[in-house]
């Protein structure tokens, strides 16, 4: 059986591993742009360096390396994201979280009906198509409609078209809340 792939030479992996440090600072901003914080938008850098750099056979020659890496990063960054809504543990420094305990917001629910709620919640955004997942994600997280279509790589009302729905699916899956 005749292997249609050549492994990579040295030259091969050194030119890999130079354009991938050319890009870092496309990286940075992009991550930045993800994250909204240095701190974390370094280590999502360094984390998809590393996952690039383990990957490497993955791509393809000849096709967008910066696609490639740019797309590498954002699912990194969406599954991390699912992962801190799956233990509830995110944290948004820019968010004002005052209205949590308002009156209003509490009234007629204890503290495991309110879990719970949240739980549904966070399983129904979980049980959207990828389609609709994603931008809607997204648009939980902050990033306003242009940033997500420049991020996905996607026309602007399509984008609005998809949290649109998003929002419509999950109206219908949550209406035995209300």
């Amino acid at each position: 059986m005749i292997n249609d792939h050549k492994l990579p030479t040295k030259k091969d992996q050194a030119d890999f591993e130079k354009e991938l440090v050319g890009l870092q600072p496309n990286m940075y901003s992009f991550a930045l742009s993800l994250t909204a914080n240095p701190t974390n938008a370094e280590d999502l850098m360094q984390e998809t360096s590393l996952r690039v750099l383990d990957n490497r056979d993955k791509y393809r020659p000849n096709t967008n390396f910066k696609g490639w890496v740019f797309t590498v990063m954002r699912n990194l960054f969406i599954n991390s994201y699912h992962r801190s809504v799956r233990t509830n543990n995110i944290i948004d420094d820019s968010a004002d979280l005052s209205y949590i305990g308002s009156q209003r917001d509490t009234e007629g629910l204890g503290a495991p009906d309110h879990e719970l709620s949240l739980k549904e919640i966070n399983q129904a955004i979980e049980a959207l198509d990828e389609l609709y997942q994603i931008p809607f994600s997204l648009y939980l997280s902050g990033f306003k409609y242009k940033e997500i279509a420049d991020q996905l790589d996607l026309p602007i009302g399509t984008i609005k078209s998809r949290i649109f729905f998003a929002r419509k699916q999950l109206q219908e899956q949550l209406s035995d809340y209300r």
